[in-house]
């Protein structure tokens, strides 16, 4: 009877084994897109639902714009050109400030999914891991812009016009950046497992990429060992940009413009302005592409 028992349970099992069955779907461009989507909407949900992150994002440029600005104009005043606030000068450059910080710190969240394991369920989805490296960096890069955003409404404060030509070459711009300050922050936490040592990380990288950009002083004039080092800093290569674009639009005569917004120069030879650009968007593929590779060692 035991023996009849134990050959019934095992015919059951067999045949639940044969009914229940995980339906998995196949990996394909289309899902894969779709899980593109789907992180880069998650960004967006945590920034809309985060009102205190956006708030307080925007404090420090703010700080460097009228505090800062308001308090070094005294000294820097007496050289500029007549008719140039200080203010006006360092706004291009307290604008990607305002992108910098929340688009690197977007990656954080990703060091935050390792530790209380979400991660693990995105990396285990039937998805190539490209898609989710791609939606991160998107998001991130979406999430900054808006930010930088928020902040080029304080334009007129700055004397900057509201050109609507300059308005949408500085969201481009804005949004290049952001996209290449995310890929960097996700490559670096591609392999750190702890909070803490991103934040700490982040922190010994961001204020010398920001201070060595030219964007509180011009590219012109400095130490030799100064010029070298504002050269092998990314954010140069948009800072530059961005005053160019702003005094375009402003009446500063020909030997104004040259003093505020020089360029970057390499050896004597005035780097393009579409070069630079395209500098920055080939750093930003570059590190997308470490990143993925690095997600692809990921466990």
């Amino acid at each position: 009877m035991a023996t009849k028992d134990i050959t019934v349970r095992q015919a059951g099992e067999r045949n639940l084994t044969e009914v229940i069955r995980v339906a998995v779907p196949e990996r394909s461009i289309r899902a894969d897109l779709r899980a593109v989507s789907i992180v880069w909407r998650r960004e967006l949900i945590r920034f809309r639902s985060d009102r205190l992150r956006a708030i307080t994002s925007l404090v420090q440029p703010v700080l460097f714009l009228f505090i800062l600005g308001t308090g070094l104009s005294r000294l820097a005043g007496p050289g500029l050109p007549s008719g140039v606030d200080f203010q006006t000068f360092i706004y291009p450059g307290v604008l990607a400030m305002s992108v910098l910080f929340t688009a690197i710190f977007s990656a954080a969240s990703i060091v935050w999914d390792r530790e209380f394991g979400f991660l693990r369920e995105m990396l285990v989805a039937p998805v190539r891991r490209w898609a989710i490296v791609i939606g991160k960096c998107l998001g991130g890069a979406t999430v900054a812009t808006f930010q930088g955003v928020i902040f080029l409404a304080l334009a007129g404060v700055a004397h900057v016009p509201y050109d609507p030509v300059l308005l949408l070459t500085l969201v481009g711009e804005l949004l290049l950046l952001s996209f290449t300050l995310t890929a960097f922050g996700v490559m670096m936490a591609a392999r750190i497992k702890q909070i803490q040592a991103f934040m700490a990380l982040t922190q010994m990288v961001v204020l010398p990429l920001f201070f060595l950009s030219g964007a509180l002083y011009p590219l012109n004039g400095l130490p030799s060992w100064l010029t070298v080092l504002t050269r092998i800093d990314p954010l140069t290569y948009i800072v530059d940009p961005m005053r160019h674009a702003v005094f375009d639009h402003l009446a500063v005569s020909p030997q104004a413009l040259n003093v505020l917004s020089p360029g970057v120069t390499w050896a004597g030879w005035l780097v393009p302005v579409g070069l630079s650009l395209a500098m920055v968007a080939a750093m930003g593929l570059a590190m997308l592409g470490i990143a993925i590779a690095e997600f692809r060692k990921t466990e």
